[in-house]
């Protein structure tokens, strides 16, 4: 279960690490504030290959061949490739540290080998008079 879950982790992670440094350019083409064409690895085409459709409730463009109805978007996503390598030296004070806390911790739940039991050889006082009587306590 664990096993499985770190691999599933690892690949998220390692997908997660390609998609935020590589880059990508999406290439939009719009008449008449509708999307026509849409393009992630080329140029967008534009409309002038389309035949001539009226809108009837736009009123600044009404064909898709007039001047100025259609427009060219594109979205560039620059890849982040500064990513540095955790190069870490411990100190002494650290590593010591470290080898206690981790040889306190695993000692934590090691048991005893014999049960003791330390009040095994402990004689009670001898009781000179009723406490239960000298205090007036009865169990009713």
């Amino acid at each position: 279960m664990k096993s499985s879950f770190t691999k599933i982790l690892a690949f998220f992670l390692a997908v997660v690490i390609l998609f935020s440094t590589s880059s990508f350019t999406v290439d939009m083409h719009f008449c008449c504030k509708k999307l026509v064409d849409m393009s992630i690895l080329g140029k967008a085409k534009a409309c002038k290959d389309m035949a001539q459709k009226k809108d009837s409730y736009t009123k600044q463009c009404t064909t898709l061949q007039e001047k100025g109805c259609c427009d060219n978007q594109s979205i560039f996503k620059k890849g982040d490739d500064a990513f540095k390598k955790s190069n870490t030296i411990p100190e002494p004070e650290t590593l010591v540290f470290l080898n206690t806390y981790f040889h306190t911790y695993i000692n934590l739940f090691e048991g005893l080998e014999d049960n003791v039991i330390s009040f095994q050889t402990y004689r009670p006082p001898l009781l000179s008079t009723d406490i239960i009587i000298l205090n007036e306590t009865f169990l009713i």
